[in-house]
């Protein structure tokens, strides 16, 4: 009787340790994955949960239209199964280290991914052109070194029409049941309740902004398209002034008098620019200010980012619009 029960203890530490054994074996074999920036990351490490976590290279408040490479970075990269990016016309500077340190990896572009929405960048009238890095040459003309893709021709927010995220995930799913059959199913299913949460979600916003959406404002970026087309807010023009660089005194009055003339009712900046040169561009006028975040710098990375990202877009909004 003493041996039967000096049994079951044992029985249930080396059950114990079998399953303990069974997960570190899981952890340890989820494939490597890098994700070049936040709201992307969030929509791989949501499909990943419960197998692994992604790499990010573009973290905390950096930007993808500045940022170095780090040497750690690289690393990722070298040791990289699977590599998610959105593509050169967002991530310029992951070109030509995709090519060399990602040459192992499977190397996933999701500005190509089957049912994404493509905008092409608007210029004109009250929208400022692109500054999109390309040359031009003596005729005016962009001169693009992509091939045959059309990267720099449009707008590469890609992720902030719930639809497009949709679009992303399933080629996320994809490639990572490619690259890792033996969670296939855990991948299958991740994805199964984030298309879900997106709908929720996309109908949350769409709620939220029924009330101000027919008034006007102005962004410093025109980085806003794909949501202004899937939730009917009206952009009045962008500004485009680069966060890197701070304007001179005629481009400050430049703004300040497309500000008044457009009537718009709020002015967003984004987390970059300095808040005394929000009031200069506001003084004087009739407009409120307000900021929207369209890549996430302030949010913490994981898979509810995307989530807050969106929420805290329509939020702001709705807050500065009422």
């Amino acid at each position: 009787m003493n041996a039967a029960k000096a049994f079951i203890p044992l029985a249930a530490t080396l059950l114990l340790s079998g399953l303990l054994a069974g997960t570190a074996a899981t952890a340890a074999d989820a494939p490597k994955v890098v994700v070049s920036i936040k709201p992307i990351h969030s929509l791989v490490a949501a499909i990943m949960q419960g197998v692994g976590t992604p790499d990010l290279i573009v973290d905390g408040a950096a930007s993808p239209h500045t940022y170095a490479l780090k040497p750690s970075n690289a690393r990722s990269l070298q040791q990289a199964k699977v590599v998610f990016w959105v593509g050169p016309g967002m991530e310029a500077f992951l070109e030509k280290p995709l090519a060399s340190l990602g040459a192992n990896a499977t190397v996933v572009e999701l500005d190509d991914a089957p049912g994404i929405t493509k905008l092409k960048f608007r210029e004109g009238g009250a929208f400022e052109p692109h500054d999109d890095g390309d040359e031009h040459d003596a005729g005016g003309n962009h001169a693009h070194d992509h091939g045959d893709h059309d990267h720099g021709e449009f707008d590469t927010h890609l992720w902030l029409d719930p639809h497009n995220a949709k679009a992303m995930v399933a080629e996320i799913t994809t490639s990572l049941v490619a690259a890792d059959p033996a969670n296939a199913l855990t991948y299958e299913a991740n994805q199964k309740a984030l298309n879900d949460k997106l709908d929720a979600l996309d109908a949350e916003i769409a709620s939220t902004l029924a009330p101000v959406k027919e008034k006007p404002f102005i962004v410093f970026h025109d980085a806003y398209q794909y949501f202004e087309h899937r939730y009917g807010v009206r952009v009045s023009g962008s500004i485009t002034v680069s966060p890197e660089t701070i304007p001179g005194a005629q481009r400050v009055a430049e703004i300040h008098s497309k500000v008044a003339d457009l009537g718009a009712t709020c002015v967003f900046a984004e987390p970059q620019f300095e808040p005394k040169l929000v009031n200069v561009v506001l003084e004087g006028t009739q407009a409120k200010s307000g900021v929207l975040d369209p890549e996430a710098a302030t949010l913490p990375q994981g898979p509810d980012l995307y989530f807050d990202l969106m929420r805290g877009i329509a939020s702001s909004l709705k807050a500065c619009l009422s």
